[in-house]
């Protein structure tokens, strides 16, 4: 019993350490300061920016967990130059309508800047969307990614007969294409892709990775813009 007692205000005298600490802490650091409170009811504007920054930070620390493997983009699935000096990632899915609308944002983007790359991370989330995205990476092996991912996007749905026609149309080799689609390195392309999205917590598509930035959902060709050249500023 004497034990029982003991060990009990051994606990008592820990919470009420741990109280004083943190209450410490707190008029320490100004965060129960009057004055903090009264500046940040005079200031209601800094706090989307520090939202923002936090945001920041967050995102920041999710892309240094990932790695840099997944920013090596799948042979032959590129849009734009190559051997571009600045870089946009775009996750999409040929069933996305709001994929299909950046289309155009995308080629404005490419028609304007010679040294954009834009890598495609095909990210099929949408029913019957896993067809299209193996023609598409199977397309790339035949050095043909950008004209079967352009005449998908003009169709209404992406599905295997739709696929099968634009990839005749392009002038696939359709039995090897068939074969390619099921290759393992498209798999394993799928799979990393799909796992990397959900490690940085993406909610659906298109989303787009630029330096350390990300933006989910259609963006438009000047907000695109404008995240391509801030990332490129950022030391």
């Amino acid at each position: 019993m004497k034990n029982e007692i003991l060990r009990l205000v051994g606990v008592l005298a820990l919470a009420l350490l741990g109280g004083f600490l943190g209450a410490w802490l707190f008029a320490a650091t100004g965060l129960g300061d009057w004055r903090t409170e009264a500046y940040l009811l005079d200031n209601p504007e800094i706090l989307p920016r520090m939202a923002e920054e936090l945001q920041t930070r967050e995102t920041e620390r999710r892309l240094a967990q990932a790695g840099d493997e997944w920013r090596e983009p799948f042979p032959g699935a590129v849009l734009g130059n190559p051997k571009g000096s600045r870089t946009l990632f775009e996750f999409s899915d040929y069933n996305c309508g709001y994929c299909r609308m950046s289309l155009q944002h995308v080629q404005e983007l490419i028609a304007r800047d010679p040294e954009l790359r834009v890598v495609i991370k095909e990210w099929p989330i949408f029913e019957g969307s896993d067809v299209a995205a193996r023609m598409a990476l199977a397309a790339a092996k035949q050095g043909k990614y950008a004209a079967f991912h352009d005449a998908l996007y003009k169709k209404e749905v992406a599905d295997s007969q739709t696929v099968d026609q634009v990839g005749k149309a392009i002038g696939l080799d359709m039995e090897r294409a068939r074969r390619d689609a099921q290759g393992q390195d498209v798999t394993m392309e799928l799979m990393r892709t799909a796992a990397l999205a959900q490690d940085l917590g993406f909610t659906g598509t298109p989303a787009w990775i630029t330096g350390n930035r990300i933006l989910q959902g259609a963006q438009g060709t000047e907000r695109l813009a404008q995240a391509i050249e801030d990332s490129a500023e950022t030391p």
